[in-house]
């Protein structure tokens, strides 16, 4: 039998880390999906799946370190049944899906613009872009003017 999800979206919330006894990490959170399609009306219209997803072991941790509510990703996995009895004694199930292979969706930018890396790298970027002018000022380049006749393509 064949059982594979692959899931791109949004986290919809925080990562939550747990070990077990035999020291595996594993961490839990949702991830939400969208569909846009046009209604026979004409109109657009858009459908949102949220589910439950699972990490293990130093997948969990590194999801955990640089995940958070709102980071775009890319998992891979497999769908899961879930059961259980409530409280009030009744049976209860959902589909979550078990992760393999999660890959971080989101710039490195954004990631630094949230670490407080962004002012550094603005003024990093501000001083290059001076140095730059400034080198470019100091040579007498010519100006060369090219009719459009001249230009054989």
């Amino acid at each position: 039998m064949f059982n594979r999800v692959i899931l791109v979206g949004n986290l919809t919330r925080d990562i939550e880390l747990r070990y077990l006894p035999s020291g595996s990490a594993i961490c839990t959170t949702g991830i939400a999906t969208n569909r846009r399609f046009k209604k026979q009306d004409g109109s657009m219209a858009e459908e949102v799946c949220f589910v439950d997803i699972s990490l293990f072991g130093r997948t969990a941790e590194i999801a955990n370190q640089y995940l958070k509510k709102g980071s775009k990703v890319l998992v891979e996995g497999r769908l899961k049944l879930d059961t259980w009895t409530d409280q009030s004694g009744q049976k209860r199930s959902k589909h979550s899906v078990v992760i393999d292979t999660l890959q971080m969706l989101d710039s490195r930018t954004q990631d630094r613009t949230d670490s407080g890396y962004a002012e550094e790298e603005h003024q990093q970027n501000t001083y290059q872009n001076q140095t730059y002018a400034q080198n470019t000022q100091k040579q007498n380049v010519p100006e060369i003017n090219i009719d459009e006749d001249e230009i054989p393509f």
